[in-house]
């Protein structure tokens, strides 16, 4: 699968869409995303990380609230898979930098969705 520009969705993004829609779409999405998406989200309050990864994240997270994606989200099963392979995509990229205390914030929200067989997926996020 080819990924879309998504810097050009950077104009999409806002933290009151974000937490809106993750909130929506959290159990349907899955552990993964959510994770993926929650680690990206934490990751860009942080002042640890440069401006050009900060445009980066924003761009996948305005890909993953825009209601227009390569595969709309609306297609049961398969309409979510654009938005975690640009999700993965970006967090690959800035991994090095990411904190690790983003990454127990972002278990702890994910804590309040997911139970720990669903949890279960995150151990695995790369693959």
């Amino acid at each position: 699968m080819e990924l879309p520009d998504f810097m050009s969705y950077a104009n999409k993004f806002s933290q009151t869409e974000f937490v809106e829609k993750i909130s929506r779409i959290a159990k349907r999405a899955g552990a993964k995303l959510v994770y993926a998406a929650l680690i990206l989200f934490y990751t860009l309050q942080s002042d640890k990380i440069s401006t050009k990864d900060k445009a980066v994240i924003i761009g996948a997270l305005g890909y993953m609230i825009s209601p227009l994606d390569v595969v709309p989200d609306a297609i049961p099963i398969v309409g979510l898979t654009d938005d975690l392979a640009v999700l993965l995509y970006v967090l690959k990229m800035v991994w090095t930098d990411v904190d690790p205390d983003v990454k127990q914030r972002a278990r702890q929200k994910l804590c309040q969705w997911f139970d720990e067989d669903e949890m279960d997926e995150i151990d695995n996020l790369f693959s």
